[in-house]
C-alpha cells in the first residue's frame, strides 16, 4: 500500500523543474552551474532547492565555499530524478514511435566479449527489420554499465550483476558463460610444447586486465593455489587493438575469451597454447530494470538477443 505522505509529496510539491534541477546539480556539483545548465536563474534554483528540502524535511546538498556536495538523502533524489526523466523521454519517444512506425532509439551497454560476438549480427537483425532504430552502444565494464542502466542513461546491458545490493532492482537473464584460452602469436616458442604446465608461465611476459579485476583475480588464485610466484613481466591493460598488436609483435601472453581474436585465430596469425587454465568467469546476460516498460524498439532488441544463442 502505498505512503499517503509519499503521494503528496509527489502531488503537492514536485514538480520537473524540480527533477532537472537535481540531476543538474548532481552533473555539475555548483548552483550556479546547474541553475544554468536548467535554463533558471541562480535565484529560482536556490528557491527550488529550499522547497525541496523543506517539504522533505532534510538536507539534501552541503553548502560548500565553492559548490555544493550531496548528502546521502541528496543522492537518493539525484538517481531518482534522473530515472523519472529518463521514463518521461521514453514515454515521449513511444509515443512518437507510435505515430510514425518503429522507429526511436535504443541504447545498449555491452562487456567487451558479447560486444564483438554478440551485439554486431543483433543489430543487423534489428536493423534488417527496422532501418529507422537509431543503436548506441556503449562498451565498458558490468559496474559502470549498470550505473547507467540504474539511472536510465541505458535501455539494456549485457554484462554481469556483481553488486548484491542492487540485485533485488535488475531483471538478469543469463546467457553463457565464458572461457578464457591463453592467447600468443602463432610463432611464439611455447606454441609447439605438447606438455604446457602453468609453472612454465611464470618467467613469461603476460597482458593482464587492471588489478581488481575479476578475471585478473581469479588467475593470480591460479598461481598461488599450486604455490607458484606471480608473473614480474606485466602489462595492464584492457585495450583489445593494443593488446592484439602486443600479442602479434612480441612474446607476451594474454588470457581471453576465444572470440575476441577470431579473425586473427582463423587467420595463423595467433594461436590459443596447449593448456587449460581453468579460469571460468561467471555467465554474463542480459539486465534491464525491474518495473520498468522497454520502449518497443527495445523491447524487439531483447527479442533478437534472446534468440542469439540459438541462431547458427
Amino acid at each position: 500500500m502505498s505512503d499517503p505522505r509519499a503521494n503528496r509529496f509527489v502531488r503537492s510539491h514536485l514538480k520537473t523543474r524540480h527533477l532537472v534541477l537535481l540531476v543538474e546539480l548532481g552533473r555539475h556539483r555548483s548552483i550556479l552551474h546547474a541553475a544554468q545548465a536548467a535554463n533558471l536563474t541562480q535565484p529560482a534554483a536556490s528557491k527550488l532547492l529550499g522547497e525541496l528540502e523543506h517539504a522533505l524535511g532534510v538536507p539534501l546538498f552541503e553548502r560548500l565555499p565553492r559548490g555544493v556536495q550531496p548528502t546521502r538523502y541528496g543522492e537518493v533524489l539525484i538517481r531518482r530524478a534522473g530515472a523519472a526523466l529518463a521514463e518521461m523521454d521514453a514515454a515521449h519517444q513511444e509515443v512518437m514511435e507510435l505515430l510514425s512506425g518503429l522507429s526511436g532509439r535504443v541504447a545498449l551497454g555491452s562487456v567487451t566479449t558479447p560486444s564483438i560476438s554478440l551485439l554486431p549480427e543483433a543489430i543487423r537483425l534489428l536493423k534488417a527489420e527496422h532501418p529507422k532504430v537509431q543503436v548506441s552502444v556503449s562498451v565498458d565494464t558490468s559496474k559502470p554499465l549498470l550505473q547507467k542502466l540504474r539511472s536510465g542513461e541505458l535501455d539494456i546491458v549485457i554484462g554481469r550483476v556483481l553488486d548484491t545490493e542492487i540485485a533485488d532492482q535488475l531483471n538478469f537473464e543469463p546467457l553463457t558463460d565464458e572461457p578464457h584460452s591463453l592467447i600468443a602469436r602463432a610463432d611464439h616458442p611455447l606454441a609447439g610444447k605438447t606438455r604446457l604446465q602453468l609453472a612454465d608461465l611464470v618467467s613469461q611476459g603476460w597482458i593482464l586486465p587492471p588489478a581488481g579485476s575479476i578475471l585478473r583475480d581469479r588467475l593470480t588464485a591460479c598461481f598461488l593455489s599450486q604455490g607458484l610466484d606471480l608473473p614480474s613481466e606485466i602489462v595492464e591493460s584492457a585495450a583489445m587493438p593494443m593488446i592484439i598488436q602486443l600479442l602479434l609483435r612480441t612474446d607476451m601472453i594474454s588470457p581471453l575469451p576465444s572470440p575476441l581474436v577470431q579473425a586473427q585465430l582463423d587467420a595463423g596469425q595467433l594461436v590459443e597454447l596447449p593448456i587449460k587454465l581453468g579460469i571460468k568467469m561467471d555467465a554474463y546476460g542480459l539486465i534491464t530494470r525491474k518495473n520498468h516498460q522497454l520502449s518497443p524498439g527495445a523491447e524487439l532488441m531483447m527479442r533478437i538477443l534472446r534468440d542469439m544463442p540459438a541462431r547458427p
